[in-house]
């Protein structure tokens, strides 16, 4: 790694660390008012949490040599990164931020019903027993790797974390969704965004975050100037693949809304936005420009049809991670076997590529469920996850953090209170939105 690729890679990584904050923008305006603070503590909360065990065991457990049946490496080998060589720190500082952004993105299936307590301790197994080791089976030479067992058929190929990041994630928020059960009124009475400026910031946050998710995920396997030539041109077209495919799920979106409910939203736009960027991510380094922009299209289309699904199934994923990121992982992951460039089903290459990508998709959905399943029922069972039924309704903000987004101004002029010894009013005749 010469230095300017290092200076790339660590700048990478501060934009990265940057999508967990405007992702909690972006989820805190979908919620109601009365839980902002929870969900955007949600995410602040993955932060505190996995840096911390990344440090300690997730490092090793994902790169490390000694490989545990394929599945994972030796999470003592590298424990609190003993041993580790000087240049790895960049790739660390960089591989930190995928682990918290994953981790923070399942938080939108379960707002305003769970206990934070319960959440920071389920990032924290989540991570080592979901996370670390689909990263290290995907991108630490283990089972779904290119050196794996199903390169024999085709390499399998996932640029910065279709299976890692946004499958995995998306099946862990179904799972919770359906193990701690819908909210109170789900279904029959609105639950509509409270701030819809708050979530297009978000969304805007997290595009430009996303330029170092895809960008930055640039490995050489070159020196001097064949890496240099490498280096250019492949980043070059991987910035320009995330921007189209992520401009074309917006008009996707944006169409599909206005075909079906004649109104194109500014929701469906930040919506279309994440979309785009989830479907891209596994595929960027691996299209053309005209290829992503089909992908996106197909990605806005289908993800904008599945966020729907929940009201016809009866699970609550509340703010749309199972439609957006496990439908977008699956969009992206999987279409990169009908347009890669090299062994794309629609350039003439037949379907090898298409069966390995289908292969590492399914392996990754399974992976995530079990271990999702195992840890959250755990927890069900132990520490349990829902908040007083009598809390909920009131809001989950004043329960768990004893605090409130707003200062309401009733009709009278009267304010209410906030703070850990005194309970907020949320009244909708006092001006409050609830």
């Amino acid at each position: 790694m010469d230095t300017g690729h290092a200076a790339w890679v660590l700048t990478s990584a501060a934009l990265v660390l940057l999508m967990t904050p405007g992702l909690a923008l972006f989820y805190g305006g979908m919620t109601r008012a009365k839980s902002v603070l929870n969900m955007m503590m949600m995410s602040f909360g993955v932060l505190a949490v996995v840096p911390v065990v990344y440090v300690l065991w997730g490092w090793s457990m994902s790169y490390g040599s000694e490989d545990v049946g394929g599945l994972f490496a030796n999470p003592f080998e590298l424990f609190g990164l003993e041993g580790v060589a000087d240049g790895d720190y960049i790739s660390i500082a960089f591989q930190v931020t995928f682990a918290i952004i994953t981790t923070a993105l399942i938080s939108g299936a379960i707002a305003d019903r769970a206990r934070f307590s319960t959440w920071l301790v389920f990032a924290a197994v989540w991570v080592t027993l979901a996370y670390f080791p689909l990263a290290h089976m995907v991108w630490g030479g283990g089972l779904l790797s290119a050196d794996g067992p199903f390169a024999d058929i085709a390499a399998p190929i996932d640029y910065a974390g279709g299976t890692v990041v946004h499958i995995n994630a998306g099946v862990a928020g179904l799972v919770l969704a359906l193990l701690i059960g819908v909210r109170r009124g789900f279904g029959k009475e609105p639950m509509r965004p409270h701030n819809l400026p708050l979530t297009m910031l978000g969304a805007g946050l997290l595009w430009f975050g996303w330029f170092g998710f895809n960008v930055g995920s640039f490995v050489p396997s070159a020196t001097g100037n064949a890496f240099a030539a490498n280096f250019v041109g492949e980043t070059g077209l991987v910035w320009v693949n995330t921007t189209v495919a992520t401009s074309a799920a917006m008009l996707g979106w944006l169409l599909l809304e206005k075909l079906r409910d004649g109104k194109a939203t500014s929701l469906g736009a930040a919506s279309g936005i994440v979309a785009g960027l989830v479907a891209i991510t596994p595929a960027c380094g691996s299209l053309s420009p005209v290829g992503s922009i089909a992908l996106g299209l197909v990605a806005g289309v289908l993800c904008a049809f599945a966020v729907g699904l929940k009201y016809r199934f009866g699970y609550d994923d509340s703010l749309d991670v199972v439609g957006v990121h496990l439908v977008g992982g699956l969009v992206g992951t999987i279409g990169i076997g009908f347009l890669a460039l090299d062994g794309g089903l629609l350039y003439g290459d037949g379907g090898r590529q298409l069966a390995v990508q289908a292969i590492i998709a399914l392996v990754a959905v399974g992976f995530s469920a079990v271990v999702t399943l195992v840890v959250g029922g755990a927890l069900k069972l132990t520490l349990g996850w829902r908040i007083d039924p009598d809390d909920e309704a009131e809001g989950i903000d004043v329960s768990e953090h004893g605090e409130s987004a707003y200062d309401f101004v009733s009709a009278s002029g009267s304010r209410s209170v906030s703070g850990p010894s005194a309970k907020v009013t949320q009244r909708a005749s006092e001006g409050a939105i609830v």
